[in-house]
């Protein structure tokens, strides 16, 4: 399988598909890249080289006891660019991938990237403050480091129901799709998966997003029960030089059946254009 090894020694395993401009994708929390599946065959079937890794702490990359933060995570996604030499890549981040995104670019620059897509992601910045009071709270927080922590099997089968709106009427999300989520979380080691919960939540990008200059699409479902549109892309889009912003009515955070099908035509239109 193929492998890159970052400055602390960690083992990051990584998709590569197709040929042509490489969209590189970042996935969610407590996800692994195979989430991006479906996007990574479009893009290739689109004449682009797609590219997603799973993170630190979780699927077939090295479960690292240290540095399971957002610095890390922007980290290890500079040296899977850097190690396949990609320029004029457009980077594409969905809820913590997209705090990876965003803290890569304000931490490493855009010399390599001319493009990114922000999905249902955290930044500025998830939690609560004075200054943020659209944000969750940390009571909200410590519960999912309790369930992480606790029976996290049952937790990621029960924390699976609000993330594809599954608990919404009317909901369409399958059993399958709800399955898939189980086992990918299944595979995040425990430290890792609880570490990320501070890293996901508390890792402030307003200064990040300031620096991005490239053109940033910025899309959120106004029914995400996990990453609220308030605090997030209503919030980023102000932040971003060069920003648009399309919210998807009705779409929860994890995006499946027909939601998944409007950003796949959102996510190929921004890349074709």
């Amino acid at each position: 399988m193929p492998f890159v090894t970052t400055p602390d020694g960690a083992q990051i395993f990584y998709k590569d598909w197709g040929a042509g401009r490489p969209v590189v994708f970042s996935h969610g929390w407590p996800l692994t890249s195979d989430v991006w599946d479906n996007q990574l065959k479009l893009v290739a079937d689109h004449g682009f080289r797609g590219i997603a890794h799973d993170r630190r702490g979780g699927g077939r990359s090295s479960q690292t006891w240290k540095g399971n933060d957002l610095d890390h995570y922007a980290d290890d996604l500079a040296t899977l660019i850097e190690t396949l030499d990609l320029h004029d890549a457009i980077l594409v981040g969905h809820s913590t991938g997209g705090g990876e995104v965003t803290r890569y670019l304000g931490r490493h620059g855009t010399s390599r990237v001319s493009k990114a897509v922000l999905l249902s992601a955290i930044p500025p910045l998830m939690l609560r403050t004075d200054a943020n009071p659209e944000g969750t709270p940390l009571e909200v927080l410590d519960q999912i480091r309790a369930g992480v922590g606790g029976d996290r099997s049952q937790y990621y089968r029960d924390l699976a129901e609000p993330f594809y709106g599954a608990n919404r009427p009317g909901s369409t999300v399958t059993q399958g799709a709800k399955d898939a989520f189980w086992l990918m979380s299944m595979t995040v080691g425990v430290k890792g998966a609880y570490d990320c919960v501070k890293a996901f939540s508390e890792s402030d990008t307003t200064e990040d997003l300031k620096k991005i200059h490239i053109p940033v699409l910025v899309l959120h479902g106004d029914d995400d029960q996990i990453v609220p549109i308030q605090s997030a892309g209503l919030k980023s889009v102000k932040l971003l030089p060069d920003a648009t912003l399309k919210v998807y009515p009705g779409a929860p955070h994890g995006l499946t059946g027909p939601h998944e099908l409007e950003f796949d035509d959102d996510l190929l239109g921004f890349i074709t254009g």
